[in-house]
């Protein structure tokens, strides 16, 4: 029996909003992605002093290219219903697509270039052509972006320089989220399953806390399981709940209420899945950083590496903050004072060993998390007032 709805075609936002099995086994495609981009960000960042901080910017521009290959479907998907015959054969596109780029990104910037650039573009272009064939809404704007995104894709390929590269992709990458936002608001029309697309955002959230949870796993079992790496890895658990608990507490779990209270809920939905990638990007920068860490808690000080132990965690802050304000038209100040926080301990940590810098975020994260219980005792939970 198919979920219901499945005999038309645009969804119904009054009706069914759960994921469908089909968006599920999507979502698996990249929990394989994330892991893979995960493993060559973190080799670029284990290399020492020869670590090319342009290498890592384009490992983490691939990064974005998997997101937005996963944020249009999300989209599409609380537009048209996951059973009707074209949302099926996009799918099945962009997952085998989003394989390739996977295998691909592990070869790192210097690898199989032109199989993850093909394997993007192919999945990018064959999106328009299906919804053509079966005579859907196509706007030419969002073509012409596709079509201009791979252009810049397919030369960034080609050239060997790699800040060339990264400009060219960083330049194809803002086209394409453009065409993204402006298809968004022409596709959706202002019908759109809100809280349909809120879940899924909060799905590819937990995806990223899950990836967190893999790699420090991973670290562990490749460590001596000496003290230092068992507290190392403890610390990294205790942030991945806080990660979790900040998220969730309390936005983030009446999401799709307030998706569906806003005025504008196409609007909205494009605010917070902005404020998702922010998040989303914190998270698994401090995944990386856990590995770090956690293989080498007591190792000589590598100042690069704070771009991912207190710059994933300051990233997620970036994004949780305006997140609070399109739920509840607030911004809290235990976001911005912890945000402030991880600033203000980059010179103080910045000579001592990993281990340190992984303490110091548990810290600022469990004071975020004590300073919200604090402030809701005694209180109604507070409801959604999206200003959009």
């Amino acid at each position: 029996m198919g979920e219901p709805g499945g005999e038309r075609l645009v969804r119904e936002e009054a009706r069914w909003q759960r994921a469908s099995f089909l968006e599920l086994f999507f979502d698996l495609v990249f929990v394989f992605a994330l892991n893979q981009v995960s493993l060559r960000l973190i080799k670029d960042f284990r290399s020492g002093n020869q670590m090319m901080v342009s290498e890592a910017a384009t490992t983490l521009l691939m990064f974005l290219a998997l997101w937005l290959l996963w944020a249009a479907a999300a989209a599409l998907t609380s537009r048209l219903h996951p059973e009707s015959p074209p949302v099926q054969i996009i799918v099945y596109i962009e997952s085998a697509c989003a394989v390739l780029m996977a295998v691909a990104a592990l070869q790192g910037p210097e690898g199989r270039l032109f199989v993850f650039v093909g394997a993007y573009v192919a999945a990018r272009v064959a999106r328009p052509l299906v919804l053509l064939v079966f005579r859907l809404w196509v706007n030419a704007p969002v073509v012409l972006a596709i079509v201009v995104g791979a252009v810049l894709w397919i030369a960034g390929a080609a050239v060997d320089d790699v800040p060339v590269r990264g400009l060219l992709w960083t330049v194809a990458l803002a086209v394409d989220y453009g065409g993204y936002v402006f298809g968004f608001q022409g596709w959706a029309g202002g019908r759109i399953a809100g809280e349909h697309l809120a879940e899924r955002l909060q799905q590819f959230f937990l995806i990223t806390l899950g990836e967190a949870i893999f790699v420090s796993g991973r670290a562990l079992s490749n460590s001596s399981f000496g003290i230092p790496h068992a507290t190392a890895f403890g610390l990294a658990f205790v942030s991945i709940v806080l990660l979790w608990r900040v998220y969730f507490y309390r936005a983030g779990s009446i999401l799709p209420l307030a998706i569906a209270r806003a005025r504008n809920p196409v609007r909205e939905s494009l605010a917070v899945a902005g404020s998702h990638l922010l998040m989303i990007t914190g998270v698994f920068l401090a995944g990386v950083g856990f590995e770090l860490f956690i293989v080498e808690p007591l190792a000589r000080p590598e100042p690069q590496w704070l771009v991912v132990m207190l710059g994933g965690p300051a990233l997620f802050l970036l994004g949780r903050a305006p997140f609070e304000l399109q739920v509840f038209g607030r911004i809290s100040r235990s976001r911005l004072a912890g945000l402030l926080a991880l600033g203000l301990l980059i010179p103080a940590i910045w000579h001592l060993p990993p281990l340190v810098a992984g303490a110091a975020v548990a810290v600022v994260l469990a004071g975020i998390a004590v300073s919200d219980a604090w402030r809701a005792r005694g209180r109604e939970p507070e409801q959604p007032m999206p200003q959009i």
